[in-house]
């Protein structure tokens, strides 16, 4: 038998690593276990391509929700860089226009809409910006607290047809009642469909509650570059957790878990057996159920719905549109083929089974803002990173053949960049220490091989809202922080968590504040 630990906790990425810092802290004895070589889980930087000094956000790549509480409670010392550029948006009929959100100036930002022949929606956009820093400015200070009720969360906001239309009311009447150009409304849209699989017309409202999440973080909803890389904020964590005591075990795979807290684990060819009077999982709750032995519907299975594009290049494309300059495009995030009515399509075919014909996509370059994850050589050479995320690329597309399903969607992925540029993709590419072109993909199947991401859902299941339904229990601590299971010795402290998604700390915080309580 190992040592006995007050808190073990399953899973090393940073909801994790958030966790042992608190409780730890705290004076408990808490033991990490994680299956892979480091932590970090998601939220990790790579040499990616083979002895080439490039340090890629390999799967995170944005901080938006990480409260600046716990930055602040934890004494974490990272650099958070604010972007110039929210989007630039290419007009799928017309590549030699596009719409350009420039934060910096509203005046650019009008003439813009009105070049793609949106200037009735500028006045909109302005509004929804607006109602939506009021969302933020009430529902993100609940985050770190115990869950308000339905009623609560309204009554915090204070607006009951704001409530109505963005949390009861599918986001496509929305986006439709309140602009006029496709381009426009799509642009709105991605936001409740990044890693959801959704039509923004569903009546399950799973694209409000993703919209909500992308909305709402820190108060503002600006989505920030870590300076050094998704890196630098795992190394940060795991340097406060080991400071106040936690002790993190690498290479110990946890291969099963009993209500009452014991943990069955294997580390460096050895079976091993812990106890601990609380276990956190910082895994989704499929992959939890399967740990216990319990009975996993297949209708609960999760299931992601994006491909990741990592590319290096030896500089920023030229693009079709001549007034706006390749640093302010790819400044912000870079929209391809996602009008509201493309998005729609996307999600037909891929209902449907197959490959959109044209795949919605979205870009971002990390060395713009943040040249750091670069070696001098490159910097100098005017090398850039890009990350292309695709939308609507269900894991339901995947095949026996992972390989093969990795090709055709990359290549779907640069055959829809390629349309807005006014050069191929590929011939910017830098190769690698074998001659290899720069670039890496990452299909769902690669997702749940690398990071235990069942169906590669990002967000470990479906998102829920931030707050409790009235009829829903509150009775425990647990219960309270949205981080309840069946077994009151077996917390969420993950994606899975209530409020949990995203690059955040919350699930880890939530878990560690219930964890307190209790005792």
């Amino acid at each position: 038998m190992d040592t006995t630990p007050d808190i073990v906790i399953v899973g090393g990425g940073h909801n994790g690593l958030t966790a042992a810092a608190y409780l730890a802290r705290a004076g408990r004895s808490v033991l990490v276990l994680e299956r892979d070589d480091h932590v970090g889980g998601a939220a990790v930087s790579a040499l990616a391509f083979a002895g080439v000094d490039a340090r890629l956000s390999r799967y995170s790549y944005l901080v938006s929700l990480l409260p600046r509480r716990i930055i602040d409670e934890l004494g974490l010392t990272i650099e958070l860089a604010r972007r110039r550029y929210s989007s630039y948006t290419p007009d799928p009929l017309d590549p030699s226009r596009g719409l350009l959100v420039d934060n910096g100036d509203a005046v650019a930002t009008a003439a813009s809409f009105g070049r793609i022949g949106a200037g009735s929606d500028t006045a909109p956009w302005e509004r929804l910006g607006a109602d939506l820093i009021r969302l933020a400015g009430a529902l993100f200070p609940t985050v770190c607290e115990p869950l308000p009720t339905r009623a609560e969360a309204r009554r915090l906001l204070g607006d009951d047809a704001l409530w109505t239309e963005l949390i009861e009311r599918p986001l496509g009447e929305m986006l439709t009642r309140r602009f006029d150009n496709d381009l426009v409304r799509g642009v709105v849209a991605t936001d409740g469909l990044i890693g959801t699989f959704t039509s923004v017309h569903d009546a399950s409202l799973a694209a409000n509650r993703c919209f909500l999440y992308h909305s709402i973080g820190n108060g503002t909803g600006d989505w920030d570059v870590p300076i050094g890389g998704m890196g630098a904020l795992t190394a940060e964590l795991e340097r406060v957790a080991v400071a106040a005591g936690a002790r993190i075990v690498t290479g110990a795979e946890v291969t099963r878990l009993t209500p009452d807290g014991e943990v069955h684990y294997r580390q460096g060819g050895r079976e091993l057996t812990t106890t601990a009077g609380v276990v956190l999982a910082n895994v989704a709750p499929w992959v939890l159920a399967g740990l216990l032995g319990e009975a996993r519907p297949h209708t609960t299975r999760p299931e992601g719905a994006q491909v990741k594009v990592n590319l290096l290049l030896r500089r920023l494309p030229r693009l079709l549109d001549s007034t706006v300059t390749p640093e302010a495009a790819f400044g912000g995030t870079f929209h391809i083929n996602e009008t509201l009515g493309q998005l729609e399509s996307a999600y037909a075919d891929a209902d449907a089974g197959r490959i959109p014909g044209t795949l919605p996509c979205e870009i971002y370059c990390h060395s713009l803002t943040d040249p750091s994850i670069l070696s001098p050589e490159f910097v100098a050479a005017g090398a850039h990173t890009l990350t292309v995320f695709g939308l609507h690329a269900p894991d339901r597309l995947s095949t026996a053949d992972n390989t093969a399903t990795r090709a055709r969607l990359q290549a779907a992925v640069l055959a829809s960049l390629n349309s807005v540029l006014a050069e191929p993709i590929e011939d910017l590419l830098l190769t690698d220490a074998a001659g290899k072109p720069c670039i890496e993909t990452k299909t769902t199947a690669d997702l749940e091989a690398a990071l235990n991401l069942p169906g590669g859902d990002i967000f470990h299941g479906a998102l829920s809202w931030p707050f409790l339904e009235e009829d829903e229990p509150r009775r425990t601590p647990a219960e309270r922080w949205g981080v309840a299971t069946a077994h009151p010795r077996i917390l969420l402290c993950g994606a899975g968590a209530r409020r949990g998604g995203g690059v955040s700390g919350i699930g880890g915080h939530n878990a560690a504040m219930a964890v307190l309580e209790d005792a």
